[in-house]
C-alpha cells in the first residue's frame, strides 16, 4: 500500500511540476519577427527585462566565451568609410557594438580656444542617408577653466555625412567587383561598344 501511495505521489508531483514549468515564460514558444527585434544591445537588454527573460553580462575579453562577430567591422563599408573620413582627428570612443564613433576635441593650429568634437551614430549597416547621424559639438574657451560646449547645426554636419556615404558607396562597389572576380564571374560592361567579339 505504501509503495502504491509513493508512486501516486511521485506521479502527481511530476505532473504538477510539468504543469508549472510549461506555464513559465521561458518555455513558451513565441514567433519572433525580425522587424520587431531591437538592433543595439541596450534595447535588447531592455526588451528582455520587460518580457521577464533576464539578461547576461559579458565577462572577460572575449565577451563571455561566446567569441563575438568582430569581422563586421572589417566588412562594413559604412564603418570603414567613417573611420577613413575622420582620420584627421584622434578618436576618443570607437564602439562597434554600440554603433558609435566619437572623436576627441580637435582644433586647428590657428585657433586654440575653439575646438570641435564629432559624433557619428550608426542606425543601420545599410548605406543610406538615414543610416547614420552626425553631430558636431563646439567648445569655446576663454580660459582653460572657463569653457562652453554647445551642439552646432551647420553645413559641416551634412558635408561629413555626404562624404561618409560617398566613400562607403565606393567601397561597396569595389568590394562587390572584387568578390565577383574571386568567384570568376564575368562582369559585362553597360556600354555594348566595350564588349570585344
Amino acid at each position: 500500500m505504501k509503495i502504491r501511495e509513493f508512486k501516486l505521489s511521485v506521479i502527481t508531483l511530476s505532473l504538477l511540476l510539468a504543469l508549472v514549468l510549461s506555464s513559465c515564460g521561458a518555455f513558451k514558444y513565441e514567433r519572433a519577427d525580425v522587424k520587431d527585434s531591437p538592433i543595439n544591445d541596450a534595447d535588447k537588454r531592455k526588451r528582455n527585462i520587460e518580457q521577464g527573460r533576464g539578461f547576461s553580462i559579458p565577462v572577460g575579453g572575449d565577451r563571455g566565451g561566446g567569441g563575438g562577430n568582430f569581422s563586421f567591422a572589417n566588412a562594413n563599408e559604412l564603418w570603414i568609410a567613417t573611420l577613413d573620413i575622420l582620420e584627421f582627428t584622434p578618436l576618443s570612443n570607437v564602439d562597434y557594438g554600440g554603433g558609435i564613433i566619437i572623436t576627441d576635441w580637435y582644433s586647428d593650429e590657428n585657433n586654440q580656444n575653439e575646438s570641435v568634437k564629432i559624433s557619428v551614430q550608426f542606425l543601420s549597416d545599410e548605406i543610406r542617408a538615414d543610416g547614420l547621424t552626425v553631430k558636431i559639438y563646439q567648445k569655446n574657451c576663454e580660459t582653460s577653466n572657463n569653457c562652453t560646449v554647445k551642439l552646432i547645426e551647420s553645413e559641416l554636419n551634412q558635408e561629413i555625412k555626404t562624404a561618409i556615404l560617398k566613400k562607403a558607396a565606393q567601397l561597396k562597389i569595389t568590394n562587390t567587383k572584387k568578390r565577383r572576380a574571386e568567384k570568376g564571374e564575368v562582369i559585362i560592361p553597360k556600354n555594348s561598344k566595350d564588349i570585344k567579339k
